[in-house]
């Protein structure tokens, strides 16, 4: 029986930041870090101080909301060098410290995208973060500009001029010719849509304006210094604040790092595609890799591909490239399963740590059904693919009324802050190469930004930062890297703690996306530095309690914190003490397709 895991929507991956002018780096000045340790910190440049400072602090004037929280909505400067200019609407929640005697003050989260909402993991933050913390700090989740609950950015004048623009993006991935045309045509209108319509907003969603707006709260909420953890995208924002703001870190944590530097893209990287700046593909394929090999040593009793696994999967893909799948369901009528759904469901099921199990049931469920000498066996097998379909169609997010915004949201940080190549009908030859290097899912990653293409996505924030991403900040920045990360590839946390002058690696080896609550020891070493300071001791490798056919397949998953904010407020907060999940991260790669419908 295959496990029910989340749907590619709900992880979502790259992050944004806008392209433009970098800031103008500013003089070293000794200082005390938050831990009372005497260092020498950046300061913030006197140019971005003064954007920020000049903006009278918000008075947020809280209510309560979804049962055991409090929500505010604040307007805040449209562009910072307007400071009494065009406002857009902020959206804030906060679960307030169980102890408010002991309070240490407000911990920012965010789940990634980018276009994920901090308003609903601030929400969902008593289910998977610790005790100690859910003590002593109020959990704020800001819904960055023009995402949910904050004004929302649209590119479309209607559902309608929006469902047309969006027809060629029906699917995971485009394999075949005419698939290609399609997805590059409605790449182009939907570049066009929110370069046009979806102005002014769509030009000022960058990484830099959030970061700007979380300095501006930061203040808002009465703490001096931020204290930060931020997952996947939240990890660029985490970057982006700790580079324009270095002095003004209390602790910061970023979890499933993507490069700053190779996010934006610079020099001969910015005619590049993000992800061959990135290698999210190639993550994702080792982990894969390292899957199937373990699959082979567990045997048979274990694992229903064992013995040359990685050629039972590559079989697969091979049928399923020639000749898509289709089922005939009582229920759901007509279900295709083309290759790129086969490529999306194995991804998706990359994100969890338990996910292991469903990659090869479902590679030996579509073995049968691609082979038409197993007819005893495919009517199971058509059965367990029929039940995965239709779950992916239940959590499917449906372009139709009301207005949903969720693939906007993505393209408005990452298109406006990257650098991507110019010409959108580059992307089919591109993608082909990026398959090449890393099978699979090259392909899936790289059309995830062919909207972005510079010819047809023109709108730029001329107040976009571009680095540099090297500042000492007055505390450190712990960075944590997950070796089996299939979004956010392990080398990113590599990279970007070699960058930082003032921060620690962490690794985990760990599935899923992201390290925290896939151990004690990732989700405690957190935990002990946001609290207190205490860094992990260099080198330090965790271990993740879930393991490839280390236990039995009947064994119980981790799910995710529920981040549906009505959800949330039916079941209102768990006790102390309570069994905790793993965070609610939101990795990248808007896609469309059977089993990964949005």
């Amino acid at each position: 029986m295959l496990r029910r895991t989340r749907s590619l929507a709900a992880a979502g991956v790259v992050g944004t930041l806008l392209a433009g002018s970098a800031v103008a780096p500013a003089a070293a000045a000794p200082t005390l870090s938050g831990w009372g340790r005497p260092v020498v910190t950046d300061r913030t440049s006197p140019q971005e101080a003064r954007r920020v400072d000049r903006v009278p602090t918000p008075d947020l004037d809280w209510y309560a909301c979804y049962d055991y929280a409090e929500c505010a909505t604040v307007r805040l400067p449209l562009d910072y060098d307007r400071p009494h200019g065009a406002t857009t609407e902020v959206a804030l929640l906060r679960v307030k410290a169980r102890d408010q005697q002991h309070r240490i003050g407000s911990l920012f989260v965010n789940p990634g995208g980018p276009g994920g909402s901090g308003t609903s993991m601030a929400l969902a933050a008593p289910y998977f973060l610790g005790d100690e913390l859910l003590d002593r700090f109020d959990i704020v989740g800001v819904d960055p500009r023009g995402v949910a609950s904050s004004e929302q950015v649209r590119c479309f004048a209607s559902v309608k001029d929006q469902t047309r623009a969006y027809a060629g993006l029906n699917v995971a991935f485009p394999w075949t010719k005419a698939e290609e045309k399609a997805y590059v045509a409605s790449s182009k209108a939907v570049g066009r849509g929110c370069s046009t319509t979806g102005r002014p907003l769509s030009g000022a969603m960058s990484t830099a304006e959030v970061a700007r707006d979380m300095d501006v709260l930061r203040r808002a909420v009465g703490d001096r210094k931020l204290t930060y953890l931020g997952f996947s995208y939240g990890s660029i924002l985490g970057q982006y604040y700790a580079n324009m703001f270095p002095d003004r870190v209390r602790a910061l944590v970023i979890d499933g790092v993507l490069d700053a530097t190779t996010w934006v893209g610079r020099g001969k990287g910015r005619n590049l595609l993000q992800e061959d700046r990135m290698r999210s593909a190639q993550g994702a394929y080792r982990a894969l890799s390292e899957i199937l090999t373990r699959c082979d040593a567990a045997g048979p009793a274990a694992c229903p591909v064992a013995g040359d696994a990685a050629r039972t999967y590559d079989l697969v893909a091979k049928r399923l490239r020639a000749k898509p799948v289709v089922i005939e369901d009582p229920d759901l009528g007509e279900v295709t399963i083309r290759y790129s759904d086969f490529v999306a469901a194995t991804l998706n099921a990359l994100y969890d740590p338990y996910g292991y199990q469903q990659v090869v049931a479902i590679t030996a469920e579509l073995l049968v059904l691609t082979d038409p000498a197993a007819a005893p066996a495919r009517e199971r097998a058509r059965a367990a693919v029929t039940r995965l379909a239709a779950e992916a169609r239940q959590q499917a997010r449906r372009y139709d009324f009301p207005y949903d915004n969720g693939l906007e949201t993505f393209l408005g940080v990452d298109c406006t802050d990257a650098n991507h190549p110019r010409d959108a009908a580059s992307w089919p030859a591109r993608a082909a190469r990026a398959d090449a290097r890393d099978p699979y899912f090259g392909r899936a990653w790289a059309w995830a930004t062919s909207p972005c293409a510079r010819d047809t996505w023109t709108v730029r924030d001329e107040d976009a930062y571009t680095g540099p991403f090297d500042r000492r900040t007055s505390a450190p920045v712990l960075v944590v890297g997950n070796y089996w990360d299939p979004a956010t590839n392990y080398r990113g946390a590599v990279s970007t703690a070699a960058l930082l002058p003032n921060s620690r690696l962490l690794s985990s080896d760990s599935w899923g996306h992201t390290a925290y609550g896939t151990s004690a020891c990732a989700t405690g070493a957190v935990d002990a530095y946001l609290l207190r300071g205490t860094l992990p001791a260099k080198g330090t490798v965790c271990t993740g309690d879930a393991q490839p056919f280390a236990e039995p397949t009947d064994a119980p998953a981790v799910d995710r914190a529920e981040a549906a904010k009505r959800t949330l407020a039916e079941q209102g907060a768990p006790r102390r003490g309570e069994p905790k999940r793993l965070p609610p991260v939101v990795a990248p790669l808007p896609a469309v397709g059977t089993l990964t419908v949005r």
